[in-house]
């Protein structure tokens, strides 16, 4: 049988009409461009609402939104009941249509009716065909098979997204923003039944021109809507009344530098997608804007021009308010244009927090261990604070509530720059294309470029990983992850025993960052119970040429940076007078967070710390308290600041076996901190009680020099100006003794200077060089420095 039947197709006469058959088959099954549309579109971004946030015109010079599968009722009635009202029953060819529009033709003598459906005319504007009845029956066949694969409403989708409505309008979606400034869902039954008529006769929209023949058209179709019973007379009656849409209305420029942002990376990734919702609340993203401008009048007039802000949620790392710039196109000068959100700039001191956590995390320091805060040099940096004064010694947190320099340096040092430099890449900083060495310990000071978006973004992921903690009591590294301005997607979260930085570290941090004190009316915060707690960190760059300010609560992250784009330093542009501001003004937008950082119990363990030096409590420590610390805590070294000092019955004088009985000996635990450390924090802490001298006639036998050159250090390099008459200045050397009224006798280069009493400064004139400074105290104890000093001319 079978072969019979292939006998048969054999022949002539039956394979040639199969052939032709099939051929038909697949041309009409293949008939169909692909893509259907090709043209290009425009860039949009919504707000998390689908509220349009701004636009930018398509590559062809046409506003034309992307593909819009949503058709609002309203444009169906109108469209089907202007155009094509057998529409949802026909299969693409309306055959009565089309003889009407013959017989018309015929009669009238020239092409005055086309027949042409909804779907024939997407078949035309995906063409682009000329009209000539050739192409009128290819439309008609196209019709056909887009009806077989296309739904009505998707036919009806695209024909709205491609329409002619008038000028460079194309599609309703950009139309109704164009025309009447709303999205086209929220347009009336006269708005939509003008927008319904346009793709007919789209020469017609233009200021001035063919108005009456639009409006009759229009009100035609409301009589024909409220014939078909689609709306009532009174509804037709109040909409024949509204005004037809007249020149066209600039799109909305809500978020101008995350749009361009969004145009960048696409093409960058390479998406097909000219269309995205954002995570960002419209409301807010205007409110934030407000304030930025308000900010930006008063701050024009110091000639700072720029100034950005970003507002995540801790939760997702979404972006509820992208405001890159202020917005002057008018003004080129502003140079409003750059994106400075993503735009990489000297940090400050905005690490400051990240090195505290890391420190705390593993065990270098505790919550309140007391930080060196002295005159330093380090291979030829010499880091100062803003101040230019010394505690001698801070507590860590203090040093972080206070962003002072040189305890940060100081840290930097004991904790290491390239292990630092490894936390900051795992936390999303991506700035630092340089090697370690590259930064050094300037690292900490904003010697590194980063962005606003990712510095907000690891100050969020530590919020949202001490969050879950707080619920799970457990890390992942999930939850250090870049910000996003698109709907973030499900993240795995597996289980680590240990997270980047361990929740308590983040809360001593965060802890440490809300004692900073809070600019102008800010600073009374605490009176106030419906004041957003905030923890907080500013910074300035080097030259006052960024100011930077970080605020995080439980739920939300703001971060505002001020300066200027072409990287212009101004006089007090410092991240506390310019920044600080505008961030508080922000945070009174957002709702308040009454609930606080729980803290992390299971991260925390429990020792004896000391009180004064806040280090681990030793056997010494003469005011030891239970405190609870981060677990790396137990690795923290015991405190080196307190020791057993031996004295006479009058505590008045130190003693020795030499010339004291044992028996007769007050033995007590004493806080002592080196020479130069003292002689800066007894100025700032009266409560501070040095040494008591050596009794006379009783042998020294601690090992420890009293003495301590503050000033140069060792190895220093050093440039003396040279002075107007020719000769080269001085420079004055400082030391420190523990003992009061010891006497310091100077050297250099076996060359006697002369002696100090109390206050040991020294003012020595040297020659370019190296050099050799010795002191000598009445005991015998020296101290030796090497320092260089510099010829300007040599260029070394």
């Amino acid at each position: 049988m079978i072969q019979k039947l292939v006998q048969k197709f054999k022949r002539p006469k039956v394979y040639i009409p199969t052939a032709i058959i099939i051929v038909a088959f697949v041309a009409f099954w293949f008939c169909l461009p692909k893509p259907l549309f090709k043209s290009p579109t425009s860039y949009v971004i919504d707000d998390e609402n689908g509220t349009l946030l701004g636009a930018a015109i398509a590559a062809d010079g046409q506003w034309r939104f992307p593909y819009d599968n949503a058709v609002p009722e309203k444009f169906k009635q109108c469209i089907i009941a202007f155009e094509d009202k057998r529409f949802m029953s026909h299969p693409g060819v309306d055959a009565l249509a089309f003889g009407r529009a013959i017989r018309q033709n015929i009669r009238a003598g020239r092409v005055n009716s086309g027949g042409s459906t909804i779907t024939m005319q997407v078949i035309r504007l995906a063409t682009q065909h000329k009209r000539n009845v050739w192409n009128k029956l290819l439309e008609m066949l196209m019709a056909l098979r887009l009806t077989l694969t296309y739904s009505k409403n998707e036919v009806l989708a695209l024909y709205a997204s491609n329409a002619p409505f008038g000028g460079n309008v194309i599609g309703l979606n950009a139309a109704s923003w164009r025309y009447f400034g709303r999205s086209p869902d929220k347009l009336s039954w006269g708005e939509m039944a003008a927008m319904a008529v346009l793709p007919n006769s789209p020469s017609l929209v233009h200021p001035g021109k063919n108005r009456q023949t639009l409006l009759k058209k229009r009100n035609l179709l409301l009589d024909k809507l409220c014939s078909q019973k689609v709306i009532d007379k009174s509804t037709a009656e109040l909409s024949k009344l509204e005004p037809m849409p007249d020149k066209p209305l600039p799109l909305p420029q809500q978020a101008p530098h995350l749009l361009e942002r969004f145009k960048a990376e696409h093409r960058h990734k390479g998406e097909t997608g000219t269309r995205i919702k954002t995570t960002v609340k419209a409301e807010l993203q205007q409110q934030v804007a407000e304030i930025l401008e308000r900010h930006h009048r008063v701050l024009k007039a110091n000639q700072i021009n720029n100034i950005a802000a970003v507002v995540l949620d801790v939760e997702t790392g979404a972006a509820l308010a992208y405001a890159g710039n202020i917005f002057h196109p008018e003004d080129a000068a502003l140079e409003s244009s750059v994106d400075v959100v993503n735009a990489p700039r000297s940090p400050g001191s905005t690490l400051k927090p990240l090195l505290y956590a890391s420190m705390l995390h593993d065990g270098f320091i505790l919550p309140n261990t007391l930080v060196p805060d002295i005159p330093t040099q380090i291979a030829g940096y010499h880091p100062e604070n803003f101040d230019l004064g010394y505690d001698g010694a801070v507590p860590a947190s203090r040093a972080l509530a206070r962003s002072l320099n040189v305890p940060a340096v100081k840290m930097l040092q004991k904790y290491k720059y390239e292990r630092f430099y490894e936390v900051l890449k795992k936390t999303g900083i991506t700035t630092l294309n340089q090697p370690p060495d590259h930064y050094g310990l300037s690292l900490i000071l904003g010697g590194s470029e980063n962005t606003l978006w990712e510095l907000t973004g690891a100050y969020a992921s530590m919020a949202r990983a001490l969050n879950h903690y707080n619920q799970t009591n457990h890390y992942t590294q999930a939850d250090y992850h870049a910000p996003t301005y698109q709907k973030p997607n499900a993240v795995p979260k597996p289980d680590e025993k240990n997270g980047l930085l361990d929740a308590a570290s983040i809360f001593y941090t965060f802890q440490a960052m809300e004692e900073v004190m809070r600019p102008g009316e800010e600073m009374l915060w605490q009176q106030f119970t419906s004041t957003q707690r905030v923890a907080w960190k500013t910074g300035t760059s080097f030259g006052f040429r960024d100011g930077w300010a970080i605020g995080v609560t439980p739920k939300y992250v703001v971060g505002v940076w001020v300066g200027n784009t072409t990287g212009e330093g101004r006089p007090n542009l410092t991240g506390i007078n310019t920044a600080a501001p505008v961030l508080f003004d922000i945070f009174r937008l957002l709702p308040v967070t009454h609930n606080w950082f729980k803290e992390p119990d299971h991260s925390m363990v429990k020792i004896a710390v000391c009180s004064e030096s806040g280090f681990r409590a030793g056997e010494n420590c003469s005011h030891p308290q239970d405190t609870w610390v981060p677990a790396g805590g137990l690795k923290t070294p015991v405190c080196p600041y307190h020791r057993l000092v031996h004295l006479d019955a009058t505590a008045n004088w130190q003693v020795t076996a030499d010339c004291e009985s044992p028996d007769r000996m007050v033995h007590a635990k004493w806080f002592v901190l080196p020479p130069s450390m003292e002689y800066y924090y007894k100025a700032r802490n009266y409560q501070y009680k040095p040494l008591p001298p050596f009794r006379d006639g009783c042998a020294v036998s601690e090992k420890i020099n009293p003495m301590e050159v503050i000033y140069p250090k060792d190895d220093a390099k050093i440039y003396i100006p040279i002075e107007a008459d020719g000769t080269r200045g001085r420079m004055v050397c400082n030391a420190a003794h523990s003992r009061p009224r010891a006497k310091i006798f100077w050297h250099l280069d076996d060359h006697y200077l002369g002696q100090t009493q109390d206050m040991h400064q020294m003012a020595v004139q040297a020659a370019a060089g190296k050099h050799l400074l010795t002191l000598v105290d009445s005991d015998g104890n020296t101290v030796i420095v090497k320092f260089t000093v510099l010829d300007k001319e040599k260029k070394e």
